[in-house]
């Protein structure tokens, strides 16, 4: 009787390893993943629907730089968007995660701190395209940074003007392990650039 828990001991141990190992494996597959910009969508500011980054329209831009200018009167100054990458698992195994949580900068300025529940699973040689959700009060960011700081990466950010913008955004998976979800400590950086002359 004896001998018999322990080897159901020793399989369940064994079971559970290989599936922490494989979680390991998802997220360095992960790591080794090839990422690159693709679109930003559904974006709104202070409950003005501004679509998709590639259709803002002139009214629209006018409507962000009023937004923008006049900033230091409104309480807060919500803005979301979804910014979504093309991931390519370029490995010959599955690069996958539970959760992540990230952050995002532009320009060196600290945007906004998140987090995102939805597992992924990219296959062998499949992209995919991620999209990453985010919201903030830019209202936070101006009391921090200054107004004119924060109109003028928004604007370069938004499309509005040409100054060049560079978004760094650093990835930490999330991975399941023994009913406990673990953030893996290092993160995954990835820049984009915009505009520019």
């Amino acid at each position: 009787m004896m001998k018999k828990n322990f080897t159901i001991l020793f399989a369940a141990l064994l079971l559970t390893g290989c599936g922490i190992i494989d979680q390991i494996g998802g997220a360095i597959q992960l790591s080794q993943s090839e990422y690159k910009y693709h679109s930003l969508t559904n974006i709104q500011l202070a409950g003005i629907n501004l679509g998709n980054a590639s259709s803002i329209s002139v009214s629209n831009l006018a409507s962000i730089a009023t937004v923008l200018a006049g900033g230091s009167s409104m309480q807060t100054i919500p803005f979301s968007m979804t910014l979504n990458m093309n991931v390519t698992n370029p490995n010959s195994s599955a690069a996958f995660l539970d959760a992540l949580d990230y952050t995002i900068q532009v320009n060196d300025m600290e945007f906004v701190q998140g987090k995102m529940d939805i597992p992924i699973r990219i296959e062998p040689g499949e992209t995919k395209v991620v999209g990453i959700p985010v919201s903030v009060d830019l209202k936070s960011l101006m009391n921090r940074y200054s107004q004119e700081r924060l109109a003028s990466e928004m604007s370069a950010f938004l499309g509005i003007t040409p100054k060049e913008t560079s978004v760094s955004v650093k990835l930490w998976p999330k991975l399941t392990v023994g009913g406990t979800v673990v953030k893996v400590p290092a993160a995954i950086p990835v820049v984009f650039n915009f505009g520019g002359k």
